[in-house]
């Protein structure tokens, strides 16, 4: 691969970008001219947000699931190619692992396990193994890497137990990457409850009109990019520029 000379402007690599969170995020950062790599499993939807955003900024769309070890490393060398990632978002993830097909999210007690390891293979392993391979163009470039945790990882809800159980061991594997790499931001942040499609799966039947739009939390995702607060689990709620203590870094 050629050497390419660093941006000046910066490059994100975000999951999950084909809708909700992902694509309200890089909808703000495409207008601030950050350059993107962005995946999601469905090829449509991520072609859809590939067309809406290189209208703004250079943008790179692949479509696959972020389990497979070889749409990883495709990411991560068209993260290289652009000049290296300065921000990793790791916002994919999965409820159960399987199409709820409007059912309720299952107990504990009834969960299929293949269901389970697919939770924990999309929610907690993917996340740590594309972290993994971006770590060499994270340090280069002093970057930050931004986990979407929840509530329930904290929180005991009936029927959240499987996609709960993994969102807390990814805040504590982001504890962890912090502790192992001070020079790099590491944030864990709990975005609140959002009117998208997974959230409505998961109360299927239900009204979920009252539920904010992803992009109300996009703001306080901003803040931790502006500020730069120190490493750490927040809550999108709490983000607010009083309440941010720079690290100096």
């Amino acid at each position: 691969m050629e050497n390419t000379p660093i941006p000046a402007t910066p490059v994100a690599l975000i999951t999950g970008a084909s809708r909700g969170l992902g694509l309200e995020l890089a909808r703000s950062l495409a207008t601030d001219g950050w350059q993107l790599v962005i995946t999601a499993r469905g090829a449509a939807g991520i072609e859809a947000a590939r067309g809406e955003l290189s209208a703004l900024t250079t943008v790179v769309a692949a479509a696959g699931s972020i389990v497979d070890d070889g749409h990883r490393e495709l990411l991560a060398a068209e993260a290289a190619r652009l000049g290296g990632v300065d921000l990793l978002v790791n916002n994919a993830s999965t409820l159960a692992g399987y199409d709820l097909g409007g059912a309720p999210m299952p107990a504990l007690a009834d969960f299929p396990l293949p269901g389970l390891l697919e939770t924990f293979e999309v929610n907690v392993l993917a996340p740590i193994a594309l972290t993994q391979l971006l770590l060499p163009q994270l340090r280069a470039r002093r970057g930050a890497v931004l986990n979407l945790s929840s509530d329930a990882a904290v929180e005991a809800y009936a029927g959240w137990g499987g996609y709960g159980a993994s969102k807390a061991a990814l805040d504590h594997a982001s504890a962890v990457l912090a502790a192992e790499e001070p020079d790099l931001a590491v944030w864990a942040v709990d975005p609140g409850d959002m009117r998208t499609r997974m959230h409505q799966e998961a109360f299927p039947g239900e009204d979920i009109s009252d539920r904010p739009l992803p992009a109300t939390v996009v703001p306080a995702l901003r803040a931790l990019l502006r500020d730069r607060p120190a490493s750490g689990r927040y809550r999108a709620a709490d983000l607010r520029p009083a309440a941010l203590v720079r690290t100096g870094a």
